[in-house]
């Protein structure tokens, strides 16, 4: 069994991850291979896939505390204890990165550019992969701070261009198949009608059916958590047969979407965010 990481290491890793996130943030490409090539020069004798593993492991620690995180790292959630402690004293030594993070939240990228939209459809995330968010244990204390992803998610201008950079999609998916009239009565609902519609987009299969559409954008990664209202839910409830969410991650530089079909209830893991109450 490989030794646990030593506390030096485990800094230089998490400040390694951190350069990355920054560059990210500022959408400068980076190069992750050479990012592990001088790590390793700092580290014991460690693999590329066991870097890449401590990259994924402060994913999770940075999603489990709702801040921004390198996109093409996904969630893994079983961590050394010293992991979580790290992260958040390099977060107490760096507050300047708490402004950062909540301007980038507000950040609303151009719709890529994209030469073959189709092949920007990926396979939804498997079971195993939500199963990130993981409390661990021995953390130190850190004031409470905002709920960055939220801030994100709740950016209306960006929702917009992720409604956009689908309508693209779904177009490019109906002239494929030889249905170029369909593509043109494609509807962006949210505009025409607003949030009581229960759906941001109106677009057809290739026999003509409807298929209604919602879309929800994030600049972060596959698994970051997205929101929805009560009244989405209840739309894709009655509408299961001919309901599509279309989750658009990895914005800024690199979007890609998977699709969701059916009952929203059924298909996710609902966890209640606020309550109405009342004396």
């Amino acid at each position: 069994m490989a030794n646990n990481w030593t506390e030096f290491e485990v800094e230089a890793v998490v400040r390694d991850y951190f350069q990355m996130l920054l560059s990210e943030m500022a959408g400068r490409r980076f190069n992750k291979t050479a990012h592990r090539r001088e790590l390793k020069q700092l580290l014991n004798n460690r693999s590329d896939a066991s870097i890449e593993f401590k990259h994924q492991n402060i994913t999770a620690v940075m999603m489990l505390r709702q801040y921004p995180y390198i996109a093409g790292y996904k969630p893994a959630s079983n961590y050394q204890k010293a992991l979580a402690p790290a992260v958040d004293s390099y977060l107490t030594d760096h507050p300047e990165l708490f402004a950062l993070f909540e301007a980038d939240s507000r950040v609303v990228p151009e719709i890529p550019t994209v030469a073959n939209l189709l092949s920007r459809l990926e396979n939804a995330p498997k079971r195993e992969e939500r199963r990130h968010l993981v409390r661990e244990p021995g953390a130190i204390y850190i004031p409470a701070q905002p709920n960055y992803l939220a801030m994100e998610a709740s950016n209306s201008l960006l929702g917009e261009r992720g409604e956009e950079f689908v309508i693209n999609y779904e177009k490019a998916r109906l002239i494929h198949a030889g249905e170029v009239q369909l593509a043109d009565q494609i509807e962006q609902v949210s505009l025409t009608v607003g949030p009581t519609a229960g759906f941001d987009i109106h677009s057809y299969e290739v026999d003509g059916k409807d298929r209604f559409i919602e879309a929800k954008t994030t600049k972060y990664g596959k698994t970051t958590p997205f929101y929805v209202t009560p009244n989405e839910l209840r739309f894709s409830r009655e509408h299961a047969e001919r309901y599509h969410l279309y989750r658009v991650f990895g914005f800024r530089l690199e979007p890609k979407l998977f699709e969701v079909s059916g009952n929203l209830e059924e298909r996710c893991r609902l966890i209640p965010s606020q309550y109405l109450a009342s004396l």
